[in-house]
């Protein structure tokens, strides 16, 4: 089951470059709905219910493979310094796959950014009227009041609450097939990382007033950058709960009484990480061997951690660098190239750097 949903999210990834002609085609403005039935039955892993919102929305589809692009680079981003770094999804939806089939916390992540990737997209897009499905927030008309006092809504609003709606009936549409544990866990997971990205939409206004002065406002909701949902979603899997399946098979408890019960914010797992350190295709484990560590880190990126005890080489590189900046009035700032030669550690390989193999 989770092979089939790196599957459509390593196939969603590829939308753009083979569902995009190029600039001077013709053939996109010449029924393009005629051609999205042909695009989204060669699109593999979708269950029907997709397939029949691909038909219907292709144009929202383009959107999707841009989010997969963007909580790809943003997992990439929260895991730098992590054994387990999410460039599995540079190798393919095999490992990838592996990785989605326990039910660990990285998996609980994936989902998470992934689902919040695509209320993103789809928002975003909405909102630059790429879609014809959606446009800004209809319900963001007239006139208001603030803690500042009354204000008009004009601009264009991010319409939140389409992109979340489309999200939930895409990425959750194969998990609703499926009533069992991992159903439910991924469920829970994809509408936390939905209700993450609306946890940050943000006022903003522009005041028309003699002079500048906020006498007149019009505001709108805007998403704020999708690094603030990324950095919540960071925290929420380092504080991840882990649950059990409850005796009606409805819900989880805590594992361990000690802990509080998840909220709906709050990203769920059943069963602890393997330790990445070595190379292991049954867990989708890169390994750290070759990885950059750092000597001086008492964290998750030190040689130690990263390198899991197995020591790491160090190697004596030159690099150019920005150095003697100065502020010139005004307003630039300029800077000379300077040579800079540094030292950098990457982690030794076990003594069998091999994948394991456990037959």
């Amino acid at each position: 089951n989770m092979n089939c949903l790196s599957g459509i999210w390593w196939s969603l990834s590829l939308v753009l470059v083979w569902a995009t002609p190029p600039v001077t085609s013709s053939w996109w403005y010449m029924g393009a709905v005629g051609s999205s039935r042909v695009m989204c039955d060669n699109v593999p892993g979708l269950v029907s219910r997709q397939r029949q919102l691909c038909r219907r929305h292709p144009e929202a589809m383009l959107s999707i493979g841009r989010g997969v692009a963007a909580w790809t680079a943003e997992c990439q981003h929260q895991f730098r310094r992590h054994r387990w770094d999410c460039n599995a999804l540079e190798r393919g939806q095999r490992l990838l796959g592996r990785v989605l089939l326990r039910s660990s916390r990285e998996s609980a992540f994936v989902h998470a950014i992934s689902s919040a990737g695509v209320v993103f997209a789809i928002t975003r897009a909405c909102s630059q009227g790429e879609l014809k499905s959606c446009s800004c927030d209809p319900k963001k008309k007239g006139s208001a009041k603030d803690s500042k006092g009354h204000f008009d809504w004009g601009g264009c609003s991010d319409n939140i609450d389409y992109g979340i709606k489309f999200a939930r009936a895409f990425v959750d549409a194969k998990e609703r097939k499926g009533k069992d544990a991992r159903a439910l866990m991924n469920l829970h997971n994809n509408r936390a990382g939905r209700k993450a990205v609306k946890r940050f939409l943000k006022q903003e206004c522009k005041c028309h007033g003699v002079s500048g002065s906020c006498t007149l406002r019009t505001c709108w909701l805007a998403m704020a950058d999708f690094r603030k949902t990324g950095d919540y979603l960071w925290k929420k899997y380092n504080g991840a709960i882990q649950v059990v399946m409850n005796q009606d098979g409805t819900g989880f408890t805590v594992a361990n009484k000690r802990f509080k019960k998840p909220t709906k914010n709050d990203l769920v797992y059943f069963e602890s990480s393997p330790d990445y350190c070595i190379r292991d295709r049954d867990v989708g484990s890169l390994g750290t061997a070759g990885r950059v560590c750092n000597q001086t880190s008492r964290g998750m990126d030190s040689c130690e951690v990263m390198c899991c005890g197995r020591g790491y080489d160090t190697s004596r590189v030159s690099r150019m660098t920005k150095c003697e900046c100065k502020f010139h009035w005004c307003c630039a700032v300029r800077c000379q190239d300077c040579l800079e030669v540094v030292d950098i550690h990457t982690c030794k390989a076990p003594k069998s750097a091999g994948w394991i193999s456990r037959t």
